[in-house]
């Protein structure tokens, strides 16, 4: 079950979590091409391991297990996995 970020990361995007996620599956990075242009940060379902590392990190709480999304929040589990499909 991967991790999601939620609403809460809109305007914000702390890289906190970036560097403690072991698969690096937290994009888009400040280094990136469209880290400007992108609302927020987005995990790769694909490639989470669902190491909850990044959970502690985000200063907002953005970050939660799929299957602890709450109900308002459910739609970004497929807004992170669009994300990784453009």
């Amino acid at each position: 079950m991967p991790h999601v970020i939620a609403e809460p990361c809109i305007g914000v995007k702390d890289t906190g979590c970036i560097p403690v996620c072991p698969v690096e599956c937290i994009h888009p990075t400040t280094d990136e091409e469209d880290f400007a242009e992108a609302d927020m940060l987005y995990i790769n379902p694909d490639v989470c391991i669902d190491c909850g590392l990044c959970v502690d990190e985000c200063p907002v709480r953005a970050i939660f297990p799929e299957d602890e999304l709450p109900d308002e929040w459910k739609r970004y589990a497929e807004i992170n996995a669009a994300y990784f499909r453009i």
